[in-house]
């Protein structure tokens, strides 16, 4: 009997066990708050998504010292891209900029760079007067140059932000950003041009000076410690001012996720590294990443009244879910919606239908089906070709 009993607690002993395992794994993580950073101003983005994880007196507008640069270098790499410019253009210093005062390259007047070790000195040493070079180069004049900066803030809805430079050597209360719009500004950087970090991440290099007075050599060094202080670092722009304070827009890359941390007026130099190291940590520790390539085959589509009878389809890019609230991402479903038949003509790249993603029951996104070619409207003559084709095939 004694026997009999042991063996019954025991099997309810295991019983119990495997309900509290499967409860335990059907219940979400348990997701911590934002650490406490001396910073009065920060957020942490997620690049792929733009998703917010945490934030503190975003929006405020505060002067951004040198992270204005990384507006400066978007124009330059939207230049880039339009083929305006090259890396390989000669770039001669004004006086205007050789001017320039704070962190500088000391570039002599008349001095010649290209454009590529121009970048280098902006993106690694911060050089005020690299940034001016530049900006005259692009558009004839630094005051040229910030109408297309402002005019670019103001095309990707960046409320709280207006330059009065291109370097953030200003004082003037019209030279401003917030937390959130450096971010939004970094985001576009790093995700429309990554090969900023073939810059962003250089540690020390140096660049040779030739002018009148002979050639020396310069040693640029990153002004950006996260590269020596956090493994997963990647950029992206540092700025101080006695109005600014310090200022950081960091940029990090740990298993295929990258994350933007950006800090306005922390206290001092080592704060502001600090507390963006705290605040990687715990972005990367509640976010977990879901990412759908959309390779698997789609069938076709019907068309009523084209050309031709049914029409390829694909999807209009990948799928990303960035989950931060410790769910099990394995229970994303993904289902395709398709309308039973489409109406003629249709265009390449037209969206005639989508795939749906649900997470526990509840829409989390979705991604556009496109037809995959054009698909004329059928005329009286195509009628006849297809009742001819119809013919011969009997």
């Amino acid at each position: 009997m004694l026997k009999k009993e042991k063996k019954r607690v025991i099997s309810l002993f295991v019983v119990l066990c495997l309900c509290v395992n499967i409860f335990t794994y059907m219940m979400p993580m348990q997701v911590y708050a934002a650490p406490e950073v001396s910073a009065p101003s920060y957020i942490v983005m997620e690049a792929a998504t733009g998703q917010v994880i945490c934030e503190q007196d975003a929006n405020t507008k505060r002067s951004p010292a040198s992270i204005t640069k990384i507006m400066t270098l978007l124009i330059v790499f939207e230049h880039l891209k339009s083929g305006r410019i090259h890396l390989e253009d000669k770039v001669t210093t004004s006086a205007y900029a050789k001017s320039m005062g704070g962190s500088q390259v000391f570039l002599e007047e008349g001095e010649i760079q290209t454009l590529d070790t121009l970048i280098k000195c902006i993106a690694v040493a911060s050089g005020n007067d690299a940034s001016v070079a530049v900006a005259e180069y692009i558009a004839g004049s630094e005051s040229e140059f910030v109408k297309l900066m402002n005019e670019k803030a103001d095309a990707m809805g960046l409320q709280n932000t207006h330059f009065e430079d291109c370097c953030g050597l200003t004082d003037s209360d019209n030279h401003y950003t917030s937390a959130k719009d450096v971010a939004i500004m970094s985001r576009e950087l790093i995700t429309k041009y990554p090969e900023v970090f073939k810059y962003t991440q250089i540690w020390m290099e140096d660049i040779e000076h030739r002018t009148a007075q002979g050639t020396s050599i310069f040693t640029l060094s990153s002004t950006n410690k996260l590269l020596k202080r956090y493994e997963y670092a990647t950029g992206l722009k540092t700025g101080s001012t006695s109005k600014a304070k310090y200022c950081l827009s960091a940029t990090a890359n740990k298993d295929g996720m990258e994350l933007i941390v950006v800090i306005m007026a922390a206290p001092d130099n080592n704060t502001r590294f600090s507390d963006a190291i705290a605040l990687f940590n715990y972005g990367y520790s509640v976010i977990n990443m879901y990412t759908d390539e959309n390779k698997d085959p789609l069938p076709t589509q019907k068309v009523h009244r084209g050309v031709e009878d049914e029409v390829n389809l694909a999807y209009a890019g990948e799928f990303k879910y960035l989950d931060t609230a410790g769910n099990n991402l394995n229970d994303i479903q993904k289902e395709i919606s398709l309308p039973d038949i489409i109406e003629a003509p249709v265009s390449e790249g037209d969206a005639v239908g989508e795939a749906v993603y649900k997470l526990n029951g509840n829409r989390i996104g979705s991604v556009s089906i496109l037809a995959a070619k054009d698909v004329e409207k059928a005329g009286y003559l195509d009628y006849l070709k297809k009742v001819w084709d119809r013919y011969l095939i009997l």
